[in-house]
């Protein structure tokens, strides 16, 4: 470790990227993410990598794709409407089996929606925004130290299992400033993966592609990748529970939600509450033995996510019936305010339903 840098989260994105061994970005500017590609600009020729601001997001992920089928640490980042325009990319790349990371920090949908933060891509990342039976693993920090560690985590995760890894954060944690360090790591060796097109002197031509026309080919590639997928649901999911010992009603949130969820936490045991918190740090695999664990004294979950409720979808399978599970939510880059978290709390605590969300913006006279 270094000196703590006080640093914002989309330039730690860039610097944790470079540290990991990144030497090629490609990309194209949108809010809130455009201090990554501005920073990887700057940096990256320093270094001796490549910055390419390409003409579009479709050209991007295509230039992202040739640059790993070389065998390069590569990585891309955009924002909701990027990220939809290169999806068709992520699932050639999946299929071809190719390590890359990609970085989302989410903006309000749908459409183009708004510039303010938002977890409303939950969906597109975590159920695959393009076609085929593919998966993206996903990660959500919720400081910028912890985006910075995740970054380096992804390129390491990507190429052990020759998978596109997809950072999922938010416009306030790309652009708020917080103290970072750095873990030195050692880089991979030269040439680790013989599987990349370098050339073929001395041995067979490798060929990279994800499309089989025989459909018994392609039926039995599916199968292998379907088993990729379990050995990184077996070995890859993460999560945090805070006060898990006595806890009767647990919050489940993730990201930058998390964080407002972690101060009710503290508040509401300060009223003698019994409350905790589940927090997934990796979206997809979902971590769901977290809660095989919460529901010994769990009897009751709060999902709160700044989105009409996607991640609710997965906690409620992952409880799978045996508790209640109820939703909170916020949309359009409105955050969650912690006294309106607490107030469903102790309407749970009390026995009673809880009001459902976007009710209270209705009798406003809002959406």
């Amino acid at each position: 470790m270094g000196d703590p840098m006080l640093m914002k989260g989309n330039e730690a994105v860039g610097e944790a990227a470079i540290r990991a061994g990144c030497r090629y970005f490609f990309g194209y500017p949108i809010t809130p993410q455009n201090e990554i590609p501005e920073y990887m600009s700057r940096r990256l020729p320093a270094v001796g990598g490549v910055f390419l601001q390409a003409e579009s997001e479709l050209a991007a992920i295509n230039m992202v794709y040739g640059a790993a089928g070389a065998g390069a640490r590569v990585m891309t980042s955009s924002s909701g409407p990027g990220i939809s325009l290169k999806s068709e990319g992520i699932s050639y790349i999946a299929g071809a089996e190719l390590p890359c990371v990609i970085v989302n920090m989410v903006r309000a949908g749908p459409g183009l929606g708004g510039i303010q933060p938002a977890q409303s891509d939950y969906f597109q990342a975590t159920k695959g925004g393009g076609h085929g039976d593919y998966r993206v693993v996903v990660l959500g920090p919720g400081s910028v130290q912890e985006l910075a560690d995740l970054v380096m985590d992804a390129f390491d995760i990507a190429d052990r299992y020759r998978n596109p890894v997809m950072i999922m954060g938010d416009g306030i944690l790309g652009q708020m400033m917080e103290p970072v360090e750095f873990k030195e790591r050692p880089l991979s060796s030269p040439d680790p993966k013989p599987w990349a097109t370098t050339g073929a002197k001395g041995r067979k031509p490798n060929i990279i592609t994800s499309i089989h026309i025989d459909p018994e080919v392609l039926d039995r590639h599916n199968w292998h990748l379907q088993e990729k997928y379990r050995e990184i649901v077996e070995r890859e999911a993460r999560f945090e529970i805070v006060d898990a010992g006595d806890s009767e009603i647990f919050l489940v949130a993730y990201g930058t939600t998390a964080r407002i969820c972690r101060g009710v936490v503290e508040k509401l045991r300060e009223r003698g509450l019994k409350i905790g918190l589940v927090r997934p740090i990796t979206l997809w695999p979902f971590p769901a033995r977290a809660f095989d664990e919460v529901c010994r004294t769990g009897r009751a979950f709060l999902t709160v996510e700044m989105s009409t409720g996607q991640m609710v979808e997965d906690v409620r399978l992952a409880v799978a019936g045996r508790r209640p599970v109820y939703f909170y939510g916020r949309t359009g880059g409105a955050l969650p305010s912690p006294k309106a978290i607490m107030e469903r709390v102790l309407q749970i605590a009390d026995g009673r339903e809880p009001d459902p969300p976007g009710e209270s913006i209705r009798k406003q006279g809002g959406a």
